[in-house]
């Protein structure tokens, strides 16, 4: 037998006896394991990031201990199981991959996408942006937006015209923040970084991606500063920011 298979029926049947005898595996919920799922999605995404590829082996077993985990509470309650979990996904990806099981043929895959949300628009979609979660964080869900609408044709020319649309926003933002309301600004803010999102997948750059560097860039120097100034006996506080950016300025330079 596949040994994928029989890993795979190992850790249904791990399932069934914990669900069986498990006091906490019994008590858990839809409800109860959502938090968790996300928690582990987020340590999927740090080992992607890290490139620490051990731990992302381990952390896509507790993804999939989840995803057993929903269908076995799906099952005790009559809804679905994870038979056919796996058989609406391999249905779906068969549909929406016509020029694999089908007769269509595609030149890239802009096409292949393109295709994708006119087969998502078949079934019975009202919108090509229903399949974005409501819960995504902001920033992924803006690009998500912004490929979608691609995939049906709603999309700048060149990215000479996107980057005009970043410096209106910017313009706008500023009056917003001499002469608007909170809302205003708000608002306008959303506009700068709605466009700078979309110019950043112009030139194929991820946008989350280019914040985390940052972050971690900002981190790294913050925290040379906290080492370095406690080395020489001075305490964070009690520095003037013109004594904190001497460090700063030395982290930037390693």
């Amino acid at each position: 037998m596949d040994e994928r298979l029989l890993a795979f029926e190992r850790l249904l049947n791990i399932m069934d006896e914990l669900r069986e005898r498990c006091p906490w595996d019994q008590k858990q919920t839809f409800e109860t394991l959502r938090n968790l799922t996300i928690e582990e999605t987020y340590e999927m995404a740090d080992a992607i990031s890290a490139q620490d590829y051990q731990s992302l082996k381990g952390e896509l077993g507790d993804l999939f201990l989840h995803l057993v985990f929903y269908s076995k509470i799906g099952q005790e309650q009559g809804l679905f199981d994870v038979t056919s979990v796996l058989n609406q996904i391999c249905d779906k990806l068969i549909y929406r991959h016509p020029h694999i099981y089908g007769d269509t043929v595609v030149q890239d895959e802009e096409e292949v996408k393109a295709n994708w949300e006119k087969l998502k628009l078949k079934e019975g979609k009202k919108s090509v942006l229903e399949g974005v979660p409501k819960s995504l964080p902001a920033m992924v869900k803006a690009q998500r937006i912004q490929e979608k609408a691609r995939g049906v044709g709603f999309d700048w020319d060149h990215e000479g015209q996107v980057w005009d649309k970043v410096n209106e926003e910017l313009m706008e933002f500023q009056v917003a923040c001499k002469e608007g309301s909170e809302k205003e600004q708000l608002d306008e803010l959303g506009d700068l970084f709605f466009s700078i999102i979309n110019y950043a997948r112009f030139k194929n750059l991820n946008p989350e991606e280019a914040l985390e560097r940052t972050n971690k860039k900002f981190i790294k120097r913050f925290q040379y500063l906290e080492t370095e100034s406690a080395k020489d006996g001075k305490r964070m506080g009690e520095m003037t920011l013109d004594e904190m950016d001497l460090y700063w300025n030395r982290a930037k330079k390693l």
